[in-house]
C-alpha cells in the first residue's frame, strides 16, 4: 500500500497539447463539442466516443462509462438495458452529469442535464444496425442482476440464438436510447503549471451565457 501512495503521489507531467481562447469562442457549445469529438476521433485511438455517465437515486451517486452513439442540437444518445441499475436511477431522477476525458488531447467536456427516452424507431433503427450477437445478448443478460455464475449468461445466449433462428431479432422492450438533454457545458484544456483553460456554458431562458473559470 506504501509503495502504491508512494506512486500516485509522485506522478507528474505538464499539458501542453494546445488552448481554448476565449475570445473567438462560439456561442453554441454543440460547435466546440463537434469539433473535440472530430479531434477525439482523429487523433485517439481508443475509444473516443467513451464517457462517464454519473446518475443518482435517493441520494446516492453512482457513474459508469457508456458509449456515445449520436450528438446533435438536441443533445448526446447512448442505448443501454432500460431495467439496469442506470435505467432505474433515470427513471427515479432525470438528472445526470456525463464527463468526457480524451488524455492524449489533454481534454475534459463536462455535461449536466436530463436523460429522457428517445423514440421506439430510433432505438428500433440503431438495434437493427447491431451485430447479430450483440442483439442477442440484449435479450440473454437481465443487465446489473445477481447471477450464480457466467453459465446463466451463456444458458441464456444459448436459448435465444435458438429462438430467434433463421429470423431477425426483434428489439427487446427492456432495451433502448436515452438522449441527454444538456444545461450546461463545461470544456476544460490542460495547460502547463497547472493554469488550465476552463470555459462553462450554461442554458438560461433557452440562450447559452458562457464564462471563464480559474483553473
Amino acid at each position: 500500500m506504501a509503495d502504491i501512495r508512494k506512486k500516485v503521489e509522485s506522478v507528474r507531467r505538464d499539458f501542453n497539447f494546445g488552448t481554448l481562447d476565449f475570445s473567438d469562442v462560439p456561442n453554441n457549445p454543440v460547435e466546440i463539442m463537434q469539433a473535440w469529438i472530430k479531434d477525439a476521433f482523429e487523433k485517439q485511438h481508443k475509444d473516443p466516443n467513451a464517457f462517464v455517465l454519473s446518475t443518482v437515486q435517493n441520494g446516492k451517486p453512482d457513474s459508469r462509462v457508456v458509449l456515445l452513439r449520436d450528438f446533435d442540437e438536441n443533445g448526446l444518445t447512448f442505448f443501454t438495458n432500460y431495467n439496469s441499475k442506470k435505467g432505474s436511477d433515470i427513471a427515479h431522477r432525470q438528472d445526470v452529469a456525463v464527463n468526457f476525458y480524451w488524455i492524449d488531447l489533454d481534454r475534459q467536456v463536462r455535461i449536466s442535464g436530463k436523460a429522457e427516452k428517445v423514440s421506439p424507431k430510433v432505438s428500433d433503427d440503431y438495434f437493427n444496425s447491431r451485430p447479430r450477437e450483440s442483439q442477442i445478448g440484449a435479450w440473454a443478460s437481465n443487465q446489473s442482476s445477481k447471477i450464480a455464475s457466467r453459465v446463466t449468461i451463456e444458458e441464456n445466449v444459448a436459448h435465444f440464438i435458438k429462438k430467434f433462428e433463421g429470423q431477425p431479432v426483434p428489439r427487446p422492450d427492456h432495451w433502448g436510447g436515452y438522449c441527454i438533454i444538456p444545461e450546461t457545458y463545461e470544456f476544460w484544456q490542460g495547460r502547463p503549471s497547472r493554469l488550465h483553460d476552463r470555459l462553462h456554458f450554461e442554458k438560461v431562458n433557452g440562450v447559452w451565457t458562457v464564462d471563464r473559470l480559474a483553473p
